[in-house]
C-alpha cells in the first residue's frame, strides 16, 4: 500500500518585517565587499514603525553613508511615501522628519579576529584561517523538483516572488509589501502527488474588498504560478483568511535579522544547524559552510548518486578543518554512502578559506540571496547552485 503524508512549508516576501531586516543587513554586507573584499561583517538589523537599528561588528575600509543605504534599501522594498503603508522611509539620508536610525555597529572583537585571521597567535592551534565560530551546518538536496529543492518551499517561494512582482509591476496597485505564503503537498511514496492547501496572506489597501482580493489572487497568482498537475478540485485555498490585512510591515510588527532561517533554507524538509545567514561575511561558517553543504549535496543528487542527500559539517572556532563531516542519503543512494563520503572528501575542501575560494564568495552577491530562498535560485547566479562537480563525482565512483 502506498505510503502518504502531507508536508507544508512557508515563505515571506521582502516586505515582511523580519525580511526587511535581512535585506538591510545583506545590503550593508554587499556595500562593504564592493569597496573592500577583506571586510569582516556581522550586521544585525531591527525595525519597528519608523525606527531602524543596526548592531553588530564590522571591520572594513569601505566608506559609505549607512543612513542613505538603509533608506534606499527600504524604498526599494516598497516602504516609501505612500502613507497608507504605515511606514515611510523616504526621508533624507539623515533620517529626519520622524524616521530614526540607531547605528550601534562596532569593531570586530580582536579575540574572534585572532581565530579567523590566517596568522599565528598566542595559544592558537594553527596559523591557518580558522572558522569564525563553532557550530553545525547542513546542506540538502532532493529530486522533488528540477532545482533539486523540496517542492513545498520552492512553490511557496515562487508564490511570494510572483506576488511581489504583481505589486512592483503595478498590476494590482492595492498590494502592499508585507505578505506570507504557504503550500501543503501530499507525498505518495516520497514523491509530490498533489497540493492539498495554499495559504496567501497579503497586506492591502483599505479600499479593496476581501472578495476581490481572493478572486484576483486565485486567478493571477495561484493558478498561474503553481503547477496545474498538482492542483486539484480538492485543493483548499486560504487567501487572506483573517479577512483584513491593512496594518502590516514594521508598523504591524517588529522585525529582526535571522528569524526566518527555515524559510531561508529548506522549509523544514532538511535539518538546520540554527545559524542565520544575512549580514554575515563568508568568514562566518554559519553562512559559507551552509552554502558549501548545499553545493555538495546538490551535486550528489544531480550526479544521480542518490534521490535525496543531506550533508552535515561541524566546526570549532579558530580551527580550519571541520571536526566532523557526514553524508546521509536516507537509503536512496545507488552506491555505498561511505564511498560517496570518501569521494566528497577527495573532491571538495571544507576549510573556511578554501570554501571562499571554491565558491568565489568575496563578492557583493549576497543581496541576490536574501529573499525567496537562499537555495534553488538557479536564475540568480549563486555559485552554490552550480552543478559543476557532477562529472568529477561520477568519475570518482565509477
Amino acid at each position: 500500500m502506498p505510503k502518504s503524508f502531507i508536508f507544508s512549508s512557508e515563505s515571506v516576501t521582502e516586505g515582511h518585517p523580519d525580511k526587511v531586516c535581512d535585506t538591510v543587513s545583506d545590503a550593508v554586507l554587499d556595500a562593504c565587499l564592493t569597496q573592500d573584499i577583506d571586510s569582516r561583517v556581522a550586521c544585525e538589523t531591527f525595525v519597528k514603525d519608523n525606527v531602524v537599528g543596526l548592531a553588530g561588528e564590522i571591520s572594513t575600509r569601505a566608506v559609505f553613508d549607512y543612513g542613505c543605504l538603509v533608506k534606499e534599501t527600504l524604498k526599494e522594498i516598497g516602504y516609501d511615501a505612500d502613507y497608507a503603508k504605515g511606514t515611510d522611509y523616504s526621508y533624507t539620508c539623515k533620517f529626519e522628519k520622524g524616521a530614526f536610525l540607531m547605528n550601534m555597529l562596532g569593531q570586530q572583537s580582536p579575540d574572534i579576529a585572532q581565530g579567523v585571521d590566517a596568522k599565528e597567535a598566542e595559544h592558537k592551534e594553527t596559523a591557518e584561517q580558522g572558522a569564525g565560530d563553532q557550530g553545525i551546518m547542513f546542506g540538502y538536496a532532493t529530486n522533488d523538483t528540477p532545482e533539486l529543492m523540496p517542492a513545498p518551499v520552492l512553490y511557496s517561494h515562487r508564490l511570494g516572488a510572483a506576488l511581489t512582482k504583481l505589486r512592483k509591476d503595478r498590476v494590482h496597485t492595492w498590494l502592499r509589501p508585507d505578505s506570507k505564503t504557504q503550500v501543503s503537498i501530499e507525498y505518495v511514496d516520497n514523491k509530490p502527488s498533489r497540493i492539498t492547501a495554499v495559504v496567501v496572506s497579503t497586506m492591502h489597501a483599505r479600499e479593496i474588498s476581501t472578495e476581490e482580493i481572493r478572486e484576483l489572487l486565485q486567478r493571477d497568482l495561484i493558478e498561474k504560478v503553481l503547477p496545474q498537475h498538482l492542483l486539484t478540485a480538492d485543493t483548499k485555498l486560504h487567501i487572506n483568511p483573517t479577512g483584513l490585512f491593512v496594518v502590516g510591515g514594521p508598523e504591524g510588527d517588529a522585525g529582526l535579522t535571522g528569524r526566518k532561517i527555515i524559510v531561508d533554507t529548506y522549509g523544514g524538509m532538511g535539518r538546520h544547524g540554527g545559524g542565520a545567514f544575512s549580514g554575515k561575511d563568508p568568514s562566518k561558517v554559519d553562512r559559507s559552510a551552509a552554502y558549501m553543504s548545499r553545493w555538495v549535496a546538490k551535486n550528489i543528487v544531480a550526479a544521480g548518486l542518490a534521490n535525496e542527500c543531506e550533508l552535515q559539517l561541524a566546526y570549532a572556532i579558530g580551527y580550519p578543518e571541520p571536526v566532523s563531516l557526514n553524508v546521509n542519503t536516507f537509503g536512496t543512494a545507488v552506491v555505498d554512502e561511505e564511498k560517496i563520503e570518501k569521494a566528497v572528501k577527495e573532491i571538495f575542501s571544507f576549510k573556511p578559506a578554501e570554501i571562499v575560494k571554491q565558491l568565489d564568495l568575496l563578492r557583493p552577491i549576497y543581496s541576490k540571496s536574501t529573499n525567496y530562498g537562499h537555495f534553488g535560485r538557479e536564475d540568480a547566479g549563486l555559485p552554490w547552485e552550480e552543478k559543476n562537480k557532477v562529472e568529477e563525482l561520477k568519475a570518482a565512483l565509477s
